[in-house]
């Protein structure tokens, strides 16, 4: 399969820089898969998986939510945060999980409830993409 370049950049760090033949993510549409030459896209991600292949393989990572910009044989993601699945912390996110489903039952407020719902799925996005490694 062709290489095409892949950025995925966080507001700490750039998470990947490199060549790749395929990643699939998920968008709010729904998974895509992109290999070379795909048509021009942006889209929203929510918290979700990220394959990535590598010259070892599919290499899997946890996306907690943001955009991708696909064109010209590059690919640009840019998210809030990012992890591969091997560094995982799952007893943190275990805990954040238990946490953000506290504050769901607590209701204090519409916005606090919007804020423990993105916690929540974050932190299950997390722990499936660390049971899925």
């Amino acid at each position: 399969m062709k290489p095409y370049k892949l950025v995925v950049i966080t507001p700490e760090k750039t998470f990947f820089d490199g060549e790749t033949t395929q990643i699939t993510v998920r968008t709010t549409e729904g998974d895509i898969g992109i290999l070379a030459d795909h048509i021009s896209l942006v889209a929203a991600l929510p918290a979700g998986p990220m394959k990535v292949m590598t010259d070892n393989g599919f290499r899997l990572a946890a996306i907690s939510s943001g955009l991708i910009k696909v064109g010209g044989n590059r690919v640009n993601i840019f998210a809030d945060a990012v992890e591969w699945a091997d560094e995982i912390d799952i007893d943190w996110a275990k805990r954040s999980q238990e946490d953000a489903r506290r504050r769901l039952e607590s209701k204090k407020s519409d916005r606090d409830f919007e804020i423990a719902e993105l916690k929540l799925k974050r932190a299950l996005n997390r722990i499936s993409v660390y049971n899925n490694k």
